[in-house]
């Protein structure tokens, strides 16, 4: 065997360890859970979370954020200020211990009383690590009558600390850093990022105030809820819930284990219905849980539990039927906890959901005995509760049967030409060229059978008149035969705006079976409103094709000029005007006839020739107004129905036939 002199050795050499800095900045996403703009921002709340825990604890209640345009970001708080001197028990100085010193720092005794009771910064990183990972970071202190300073670049202290007497009597820490670009790929945090995040805390931290200042738009935020997670829940409900707000708290001991030492544990809930909202928010030690967790599992077991509970005792559910599930009661809850403990089992370091069994434990059985007690003492606002947590049960079961119909209706390969009436596909499978033209009548799809061009036009009638999609509900919907056949025909499912069943989604772009979909009708009333039944129908459907501009509709002329060998085709009164100003000599003119009775070649030349034709694409300029004028043409107002045709319906006589 032969020795690969040229290939590196792997050997007791080859293993080393990252060392002060490095630790973080070299493996940003180890402590902040990513490089990019989740990690900055998340470096930017380990700061913001030792100046919560003081003010939590009684020190300060104002929190100062500056945004700067230069991307760096100030945190000042009125706490009783970091300490910095010499530690004679560590034999170092605090600011090494707290800024150099992973693992370090006043809050790893929280269970014993000693300091921090209920804490948000818990792991000792934070600042440490935001330290290294910044391309400078100042710090400044004021305690004990002194005004400290330190300044540090890409994780390296310059200067040591600086110290001097002050006269101010406040005290406090006022940090001051740039993230940098060379730890993390992206440094720019939204104003969004700081607004949502000081909100929240704002919530859960009752009384105290948050200031935000952007620098670039020049504007001071302000956040502060009085009276924490409920007047937050007031705000949201805007007094449109159909039940009051609901608040509990209390406080406990327990452990996770028998093995494990006991801890304190704190909890608040506070929770409405409402029929318009929903929102579902967890809190631990002032850190949002956008996992959940343990507080998330506590909330669906207790809430599933009593609810059930309740229905079968006053004999709502019918016979049979199945127990409700958590995103019943979901649909319309507004609900937020808010809990603390000495003793937290954070998922990660990013702290978006926390493992505590206790807890879990602790709050189910709390929550169980506090909603039996509502339900008991509250029977005609619990009675609207249940009332409407069944009808969301068994819409969300209808919207459940629809998606399984939907499923079985829409399935199929691309080889449908057996399996929908009067459908005639075209020869190409290249989807980039094949064309969809939607017609009305089996007469129209004689003419326009004859007159296409079979290598990539394909036909589909559109028999007898169409469902108004606008006004039907799902289920009479996908009972419609021709519905039904278009949409396996265009073969790309459907989009079903549905807050019971997301599934009801079957929409995948990717799937459609054509480049153009195009609507091609008769130029006169009828024929306009079946092209509006149609444009309705993917607009209710399939919107997204709209979107993207899959939609075009045929322009079919009005007259049809002849004079001497040639025929002119005119597509407006005014067209027909300019064609007649140029034309010496006799000629005639007509109405142009339906499409089923035009020959193939004018079918071919006027309507269905990429070169000749005029197609319209249809494209939703105004998402809203869509909204509007569909409502009022095709919708249930039928007053303002009138009043628009009485205001408008002239402009519109020039396509009618009256004679």
């Amino acid at each position: 065997m032969t020795k690969n002199t040229n290939s590196q050795s792997y050997g007791n050499h080859s293993i080393t360890s990252l060392k002060g800095a490095d630790r973080v900045r070299l493996r940003p996403g180890v402590i902040f859970g990513s490089d990019g703009i989740e990690g900055c921002e998340h470096s930017v709340f380990e700061i913001l979370s030792n100046s919560i825990d003081e003010a939590r604890e009684g020190y300060g209640k104002v929190i100062e954020v500056t945004r700067f345009i230069d991307k760096s970001v100030m945190v000042k708080d009125e706490g009783r200020g970091i300490p910095l001197d010499y530690n004679s028990k560590e034999e170092r100085y605090n600011w090494e211990l707290v800024f150099c010193e992973l693992y370090a720092g006043g809050k790893y005794k929280t269970n014993s009383g000693e300091n921090y009771e209920y804490s948000l910064g818990l792991n000792g990183l934070g600042s440490c690590a935001t330290q290294y990972s910044s391309e400078y970071m100042d710090v400044t202190v004021y305690r004990d009558g002194h005004r400290y300073g330190l300044h540090f670049e890409k994780g390296e202290n310059v200067g040591g600390l600086m110290k001097e007497k002050c006269n101010d009597e406040h005290t406090g820490t006022v940090i001051k850093w740039r993230p940098d670009l060379d730890v993390f790929t992206d440094i720019d945090i939204p104003l969004e990022y700081f607004q949502n995040t000081l909100k929240k805390q704002a919530v859960v931290n009752a009384g105290l105030v948050f200031r935000l200042f952007d620098e670039a738009s020049a504007t001071t935020f302000e956040y502060s809820y009085e009276n924490g997670i409920v007047d937050y829940i007031k705000e949201i409900n805007d007094g449109k819930g159909f039940t009051e707000v609901q608040f509990y708290e209390t406080s406990t001991k327990g452990r996770d284990r028998e093995d494990k030492p006991e801890y304190k544990v704190k909890m608040q809930i506070a929770f409405c219905f409402n029929n318009e909202l929903n929102l579902l928010e967890y809190y631990h030690n002032s850190s949002f849980l956008e996992h959940g967790g343990a507080p998330d599992r506590a909330v669906k077991n207790a809430f599933v539990y009593e609810i059930d509970k309740c229905l079968r005792a006053r004999n709502k559910y019918n016979k049979d039927e199945a127990k409700i599930t958590f995103a019943d009661i979901q649909d319309s809850l507004i609900l937020v906890t808010n809990s603390f403990s000495t003793v937290t089992s954070y998922e990660n370091q990013t702290k978006k959901s926390i493992t505590n069994k206790f807890i879990q434990d602790a709050m189910t059985e709390f929550l169980k005995q506090q909603l039996e007690i509502y339900f008991i003492e509250n029977k005609f606002e619990s009675d609207k509760v249940i009332e409407q947590i069944l009808v969301n049960k068994r819409s969300r079961e209808t919207a459940e049967k629809t998606r399984v119909n939907i499923k079985k209706k829409l399935s199929g390969t691309i080889d449908i030409s057996n399996r929908v009436k009067k459908f005639v596909d075209c020869r190409t499978k290249d989807v980039n060229k094949r064309e969809l033209y939607i017609v009305e009548g089996d007469s129209a799809l004689g003419a326009c059978k004859l007159g296409r061009d079979a290598e990539f036009q394909a036909i589909m009638p559109v028999r007898g008149k169409i469902l108004n999609c606008l006004k039907a509900e799902y289920d009479s919907i996908f009972k419609n035969e021709i519905i039904v056949d278009l949409l396996k025909v265009l073969g790309c499912g459907v989009e079903i705006k549905s807050k019971h069943n997301k599934e009801l989604n079957t929409f995948e772009l990717n799937n459609l079976r054509w480049d153009k979909i195009i609507i091609c009708t008769d130029a006169d009333v009828d024929g306009f409103q079946i092209r509006t039944l149609i444009l309705a129908m993917l607009y209710r459907l399939v919107p997204t094709l709209i979107q993207v501009g899959k939609v075009y509709i045929a322009e079919s002329p009005l007259f049809e000029i002849n004079a001497k060998d040639k025929t002119y085709f005119a597509y407006s009164e005014r067209e027909k005007a300019q064609i007649l100003s140029k034309l010496n000599g006799k000629y005639t003119i007509q109405r142009s006839k339906g499409l089923g009775e035009n020959e193939p070649d004018m079918m071919w030349q006027t309507t269905m020739n990429p070169e000749t034709r005029r197609l319209i694409r249809v494209v939703p300029d105004d998402i809203e107004q869509t909204e509007i004028y569909f409502d009022l043409l095709l919708g249930e107002n039928l007053a303002g129905r009138k009043s628009f045709i009485e205001e408008n319906g002239y402009k519109y006589l020039d396509m009618i036939d009256v004679s």
